[in-house]
Formats: C-alpha cells, sequence, structure tokens
C-alpha cells in the first residue's frame, strides 16, 4: 500500500482508493475529490471543508479509469470530554 501525504494541515483524514490492478493506495491530508477530464484528483482546502474551491491545493492524482471504489477514513477524535452536571 503506497501512501501519498500532503503539506495541508487537515489532521487524520484520508482516502483509501482500491485500483484494478489489485494495489491499495491512501491519500493523507485531502478534504475532497473530483473528477477532471480522465483523471480524479484529490484536494485539501485548509479548512476542513468536503468542497473544491479556488483556493484548494491538489494532492494527488490517478486515471479515474482504473479505480475501483475510494473510501474516506476519518480519525477518531483524539479526546472526548464528558459534561458534568450542573
Amino acid at each position: 500500500m503506497e501512501s501519498f501525504n500532503s503539506a495541508c494541515t487537515t489532521q487524520g483524514t484520508q482516502f483509501e482508493l482500491h485500483l484494478a490492478d489489485g494495489t491499495v493506495q491512501q491519500v493523507e491530508g485531502a478534504d475532497a475529490y473530483q473528477q477532471e477530464q480522465s483523471m480524479t484528483t484529490f484536494f485539501c482546502s485548509n479548512a476542513g471543508r468536503q468542497t473544491v474551491d479556488c483556493w484548494s491545493v491538489r494532492v494527488a492524482s490517478f486515471r479515474t479509469d482504473s479505480i475501483l471504489w475510494i473510501r474516506r477514513l476519518e480519525a477518531a477524535s483524539a479526546e472526548i470530554r464528558h459534561l458534568k452536571p450542573a
């Protein structure tokens, strides 16, 4: 499994791609992805948004016809806080 890291500050978000050749790729630090002609490109918005806009940074691209499926993986919350009764 190959992993692509991003310089973006998005914490804990990654995508797992299963490709037609049987390999699995991981793209870390991307918030969203979209198809751009024959490529599927993963983007980081640095704001945690799941949309692509003019401020988004390209993280990685893959040929769309070689992608079988994509799964978004979220990191578990690092800290759980319990509320105290008033």
